[in-house]
Formats: C-alpha cells, structure tokens, sequence
C-alpha cells in the first residue's frame, strides 16, 4: 500500500515555468554549442584554402568557390551564436559577416570559366584572376599594368573565345585536324612532325571567321590608333602557359607584326598549338593533343636598347641570398634562347645591394630591322666596338630590376621570372612574368637522413614548413616582445596569435602545443617561419641561450647547427601552377584568410575593425568565453526548482542545473557525486573532494588575519567588491561543460570549461575576487592564487582583488588535471585572505599547495 501511496503522491508538481526557464538555459547552450562547432568547421576550412593558396593542397575553380562559401555560412552561424547569446548585443558583427560575404560573393562570380564572351580585350581590362579565358601571359601583364602599376607595353589581349571560334566554327577545320591527332604516336618522333606539318599547313590556309577578323583588327587600332605606324609582337597565351609546369617555348611568337600581318601571324601562332614541339611535349606531360586553349597577346614592340631577365631567386645556388638580373645589348630573346652569354648582377635580396656584377664580352644583338620587302623581323647584327665590354645596365637599373622582381614575389607568393627591356629614352618596361621553374627541385622539400644524428625533441607537428637555426628564446604569454632578438628561435608553452608582433624577427618558433588549425599556425605560414607544435617537455629540456636547429619539415629538433640542414633555411616554396582556381583564390583570399585581430584587450578589437572571416571567427570565440562565463549571472531563487541539490562533504551549498548528459539520471531533487557524469565537473568535483584537500579538524587561524576581516564584518564589509552574495552555489553542466559559480560571503568564484575530444574547443576560463579581509590581504590572495596558475600552465591577468585566468586548446587529459587542481584550490582558498598578513605569505602558500601541502 506505502509504495502505490508514494506512487500516487509522488514529487510535488513543477513550478510554473520551470519548463521555460530551463528552455532559456538550454539555448544558450545550444548557441554555445553551435558556435564551437561552426569556429571548429570555419578553422578547417581556412587551413584548407591556406594551404590550396601555398601550393600544398590542390584545388579546382569550384572547391574553391565551395570553400569561400562555406566559410561564409561558418562565419555567419559563429555570428548568429553570439548575437543570440549576447541577447541581439552583436548586430554589428552580423552586419560584418554580410558585407564580407558579399564581397567575396562579388569576386567569385566573376571571371568564371566561359565567362568572357568578347574575342579581344584591352589590358587595361584584364588581370590575374582571367586566366582562363585570356591565358597566363596576357592575366599576368594585366595584372602588373592594372594591380601593380608597372611599366608594361600598349596592347590588347586575344581571348580563348577566338581561338576556340577560329578552329571549331570553320567548316570541317577541327574535325580533319583531330582525324590526324589521333594517329600520332608519342613513341615515333618522325611521324609526330610529319603530322604537325600537316596539320600547320590546314590553318595557313584556313578561312577566318568575319567575327574574329573585325574583333582582331578593331583592337588594333584601338590599341595603337588608326594608320600608326606600330610594331608588334605576337605572343601565345596558353592557358597552362607561364605556370610552373611551363609551355614556355613551345609555342610560337611572331615578331615585327604590322595591322596588315596581323591575321596571318594569328593563324601561324595559333598552328604552334600543333608543332612538333608541343605535340611531343603535351604527350609526355600528360596533356590532351587536341587542346584547344589558346589565347594570343599582342605587345607593340618595345625598340629595345637592351633587354634581358630578372629572376626573384637563384636559379641554381640553392644557398644564395640573391636576386639574379641578365641582360644584353639588344632585344632579349637571346637572354631567354641562351645563345648569347648575359651580363649578369646578384643584388641581395635583404639589402638591395649589388653583391656581384660580371661583365661578359658581347659581339652580336638582335635589332628589329625593317627588310627591303617592308617585313620588320629581328635581325642579327654586330654590337658596336665601344659597347662589346660595356655592361648593358647601370647598377641603378639593375638595382631597380631587382626591386621590381621582388615585389612581383611578394605579390604572387612565389618565385618569379621577369623578362625586361629598356628602351631607347632608358626607360624599363616589363615585358611579362611567370613562376620560376623549380619542379626539379621538389627534393629539396623533404629533410635529409639524418640517422646518426639524436634529435632533442621529435615527432612534433608541423604548422609552417622550413628549416631554422639560432639561440633559444622562451616567452611567456602577455610578455613584451618588442625587443626579440632578430634570428632567434622562440619558444611557447602554447600557439599565441600574441606572439605575431615577434614572429617576423624569428628563425624558428617551437610551441609545447597548439592547433594546426589554430591562429597562430595561420600567421606562421603566412610569415612563412619554420614552427613545430605539440613537443611536450620543450620549455625544460631546452635551455634560454641554447642553439638550436629546429627542422619545420620532419618536426623535429636537434642540438647546435646541423649542417646537413642548414643549406634548407632558404627552401623555395612548392611548385605549383598558376591555374584559374590560384587565381580565383587569391582574390577571394583577402576578404578570409589574413588575421588582424590578435589582441582582445586593444581598442581596435571589435566587429568594426573585423576585415576578413578570420577576424571575425577570433572575435566571436573569444567574445564567446565571457557570454558563457556570465551564465550563472541568470540563475535566481526563481529557478531553484530547475536544480538538484548535491549532497557531498564540500563547504558549499551546492545545485546542479542540467543542460543534458551533465547526470546518470534526471528529476532527482538530490544527487551525489557518483551521479556526475559531467567530465569537467566530474574533475572538479573530484580535487574538491580530495582526501588531502580536505580539513582534517579546524583550519590554522592567523589572529591578525582573522581580527582584519571582523574589523572589515563589522564596518559592513568589503565594500569596494560590493555586497555579501548569498549562500546558494551553482554547477550548470552537460556532458562537456561546466560553469560552476560560488558566491558564498563577500568572494566569488567562477569556473567555465569546455572538456571534449577536439583540442581546438577546449578550454577552462577562472575568475576569483572579493573576500572579507583588507585591500591588502586580498589583494595577496589573488596574487598567491596567481603564482599557483600561472605554474599550472595558465595565463593570468590580475586587477586588484581580481584575477582572471585561462588555459585554452590543451589536450582533454591536461584540461581534467587542470580542472582538479582548481577543485583543490577553491577549497583551500576559501578563508586564505586571513592568512594572507604579509607579504611573504603570497610565496609561502602559493609553495605549499604546489607541494601537495594543503593545511
């Protein structure tokens, strides 16, 4: 009967509204939760299209617009999560992300594949991102003239769409060339320049579409007026072309072109698409013989007084910190055929000065020369005796070269060939750009073995690629770096954005741990500094002084120089070509990937100052922590029905509020610490009720101490931390999260942690203050509770009686040693501001609880 009675009677109906409120709680959570997994998903994201950007990942046109709008929809959602959990306190922030995002929108649909329609545009209409519809020489030039502002020659681009309209829309054309491809065999060299002269011989005698014939001669003469009279060069602009996998060469250029050699220099040019050369070349890299992609460009001729290249690194010295400029008297196809031995000038790349400069003896030059017949061709010709043994430049232009090719590096992110000339007046003028040719040597990318050789620290992650070597630095997290030692190697017990205002002036950083995806491995490959992450035990085993060579590409660390390693300092960054999706992501990658935001505290951190997607996935997570660590500020007596009471040999009245999988079980109105499943309360809980934490008989008493805070109780207390809190405590828990608050007298303490599997999410934020004894002995307490966090691990930041402290992006198994640790010093810390009676006792205390001597 006693159990049907009980059964019947049962707990006592719910609150009104008790549903409701824990509604509210449990969709900050959800937005908490959502704005955790949309920073995690948005940080993968960013590290992909950082890497398609570097050349270590591949990806096409459309992974890349993928790519940018997913990281469009992440940022969107991180926005969204903080506004709700700021309750509508983050418009700005929204309004940012949609600005950003139709920015990004803008740039990606333009330019896409086919979508250029027009048979010819003016350079001043093309740029880098075009690519694919006008081909590599003509989206480089456009770039410089338009992007860059550099001296480039008047000219108009040929798009792909003449090309492609020329060969497939002239009746049976393609069709009888195809039928003649298709019997080549790559093996029998004799028959594929058989075959390439047939084929030469269909276009030469082709008919011209009307549309292509007016488009050619219209741009002509908008290009260099009407009845000028104009030299040009006529140019292949593959699609492929002036990549790193290079058609350089294989194609034809057409010198000395008039307007009335125009179109057929067209058809004699776009027939190289066929030669014997490109057939045979298209065959062994793989490429399709009957490519189509074909665009021309047409330079007025530049009447060169010389002419040469400029290459950004050294094309052979490995070691070498230098620019490479060649030249010669005359127009530079000599330079770039190699029959003519160039002056040459190495000008260092760090200060722009010429380290060397060798003169070479020139007897001939190629001049443009007009025949007897009219035609104007490149003629070979004796250089004049005064000049043989002159070199072809002052070092003031070679210097301006260099200049010029650098900053051709830093734009396009890799390694650049420049072909030049300078004219007649003296004056330079670019004539195009591509990425240096370093396919051969991809081997350099990979470390040397190294078996005899013991390293200090190994099987580290490799956040920037590179090798480094130099002293040991070790900095600490808040630390003024302004007065980093150019060249050292600096050492983190954790990855800091922070750390950017010293990164450049590194040789190397080594970090304890950090994420790959994180912020500071986004600057690192953006600086391009050699950084390994996660080696547990660098800050002990390495020493401040000793030197080191820290090798970014195996992730590992050696003692002193490795020679073997060294000559790897200065590796040149991966081969990749210059494809549409490069492109495409270049212009895109401003608006998401550059970091600006590094530091929370400065005046310039808000929604306002957020210019890219990243900037504002480190706003809203760092905004994020203290929207979260507020939470308890919400719960009132009015919610007391939502929590169970928890019954265990702690000081504190204690309630728990379930968000979900926080408890075995729910709808009890009491639980015991074996009902916590909740991983950071369960650590919590678990140094609170440590054996050696607990009070065995009364706690030591200070007089001084004690007669302080029953001064302080009877004048009313502490008044500047404002009033006594009442005696209720609270733990808001789900299976991965804690806020625990304790207002008990006149001192509070906070707990908010996120303890999971993904290392990026994870974090323990703490903040204590107050308490009923004098400024004095507060203020020691904080700095004693500092002394013990900071040699846990954490970053403090203490105000007064205020200190705050977190510890973010550890693995879970450090996060849950961390948490019991604070379980342990909540209790210990209670009444420790009346022990706190000089300043001795800051060192003494703070000792004796990392020594595991709690009373």
């Amino acid at each position: 009967m006693l159990p049907l009675l009980r059964k019947l009677i049962g707990r006592p109906p719910a609150r009104p509204g008790r549903e409701q409120a824990l509604a509210s709680f449990n969709s900050r959570y959800k937005d908490f939760k959502e704005l955790l997994q949309a920073n995690a998903d948005l940080a993968g994201v960013l590290a992909a299209l950082d890497q398609a950007q570097r050349g270590d990942k591949s990806m096409d046109v459309g992974q890349v617009r993928k790519n940018a709008r997913r990281a469009v929809v992440f940022s969107e959602r991180m926005a969204t999560a903080l506004n709700h959990l700021a309750n509508g306190g983050q418009t700005a922030l929204l309004r940012t992300v949609r600005a950003l995002g139709a920015r990004i929108e803008t740039e990606l649909s333009q330019h896409a594949q086919g979508d250029v329609a027009q048979l010819v545009l003016s350079l001043d209409e093309v740029d880098a991102s075009m690519a694919y519809s006008v081909g590599g020489k003509n989206a480089n030039l456009g770039e410089l003239r338009n992007m860059l502002a550099m001296p480039v020659p008047r000219g108009f681009a040929i798009t792909i769409q003449a090309g492609n309209m020329f060969l497939l829309r002239t009746p049976g054309l393609f069709k009888s060339i195809y039928d003649l491809l298709r019997s080549v065999d790559p093996d029998k060299p004799q028959d594929i320049a058989l075959i390439a002269r047939q084929v030469e011989q269909r276009l030469l005698a082709a008919p011209m579409p009307p549309e292509v014939e007016t488009a050619l001669l219209g741009a002509w003469d908008a290009a260099f007026g009407t009845g000028a009279d104009v030299v040009a060069a006529l140019r292949s602009s593959a699609i492929a072309e002036d990549g790193v996998q290079s058609f350089a060469g294989q194609y034809r250029s057409i010198l000395g072109v008039t307007r009335q050699d125009l179109l057929m220099a067209f058809r004699q040019v776009m027939a190289s698409l066929f030669s014997a050369r490109a057939l045979a070349y298209r065959a062994g890299h793989g490429y399709a013989l009957d490519a189509t992609g074909m665009g021309l460009c047409c330079l007025e001729m530049v009447r060169a007084k010389a002419a040469g290249v400029a290459f950004s690194r050294h094309p052979v010295d490995l070691r070498s910190n230098c620019v490479v400029v060649n030249g010669l008297w005359g127009l530079g196809e000599m330079v770039v055929d190699g029959s003519g031995t160039p002056d040459q000038w190495l000008v260092s790349r760090a200060t722009g000065k010429i380290v060397k400069a060798a003169i070479a003896h020139k007897e001939m030059r190629l001049r443009l020369s007009r025949t007897p017949g009219g035609l104007v061709e490149g003629l070979l010709e004796p250089v004049p005796d005064a000049l043989r043994d002159v070199p072809c430049l002052s070092d003031d232009q070679a210097r301006a070269l260099a200049r010029m090719v650098l900053d051709l590096e830093r734009h396009y992110q890799y390694p650049q060939d420049m072909e030049w000339a300078v004219d007649e007046d003296d004056q330079i003028v670019l004539l195009q750009t591509r990425p240096m040719g370093l396919d051969s040597t991809a081997e350099l990318a990979t470390a040397p073995a190294l078996g005899h050789l013991r390293p200090l620290l190994a099987d580290g992650d490799v956040a920037a690629r590179g090798v480094g070597c130099g002293p040991v630095t070790p900095v600490v997290e808040g630390e003024d770096m302004t007065h980093f030692p150019e060249g050292a190697v600096m050492l983190l017990a954790h990855s800091s954005p922070n750390a950017m205002t010293a990164m450049r002036r590194a040789a190397a950083i080594v970090a304890e741990t950090g994420s790959l995806t994180g912020h500071m491995a986004s600057l690192c490959r953006e600086f391009g500094v050699p950084t390994v992450m996660n080696l547990p035990g660098a800050m002990s085993l390495l020493a401040p002084g000793q030197v080191v060579t820290v090798d970014a590409l195996s992730g590992r660390v050696y003692d002193g120089e490795v020679p073997e390693l060294l000559p790897l300092r200065l590796v040149r960054p991966r081969s990749r070509t210059d494809s549409p999706a490069l492109m495409l992501l270049r212009r895109v990658a401003p608006y998401i990937l550059p970091l600006h935001l590094v530091d929370p505290q400065a005046a310039t951190f808000s929604p306002e100052h957020c210019t890219s997607l990243h900037d504002v996935m480190r706003y809203a997570h760092e905004l994020s922590y203290s929207q979260m660590f507020q939470i308890s500020d919400s719960v009132s007596e009015k919610d007391a029905g939502l929590a169970c009471r928890l019954t265990a040999p702690i000081p504190l009245d204690l309630y728990i509020i379930d968000l979900g999988g926080g408890l075995h079980a729910s709808g009890a109105t009491t639980v015991t610490p074996e009902d916590v499943c909740s991983a950071p309360f369960r650590c919590l809980l678990r140094g609170m009720l440590s054996p050696a934490v607990q009070a065995h008989g009364p706690r030591p008493v200070n007089m001084r101490g004690f007669l302080s805070v029953m001064s302080q109780s009877v004048i009313g207390g502490n008044q500047e931390s404002g009033a006594r809190f009442g005696q209720r405590s609270y733990a808001i828990i789900s299976d991965r999260y804690l806020n625990f608050s304790s207002r008990v007298g006149y001192h509070y303490a906070i707990v908010d942690s996120w303890c999971g599997e993904t290392l990026s999410k994870n974090y323990v934020r703490f903040e204590f203050a107050g308490g009923a004894a004098g400024n004095a002995q507060r203020e020691r307490r904080v700095r004693c509770i500092g002394l013990i966090l900071k040699e846990l691990g954490f970053t403090v930041e203490i105000t007064g009686d205020r200190i705050r402290a977190r510890f973010q992006k550890y693995p879970r198994h450090d996060l849950c040693t961390r948490l019991d640790q604070l379980g342990r010093l909540l209790i210990m810390t209670r009444q420790m501001d009346m022990l706190m009676v000089d300043e001795a006792a800051v060192q003494t205390y703070a000792t004796k609880f990392l020594n595991g001597a709690y009373h």
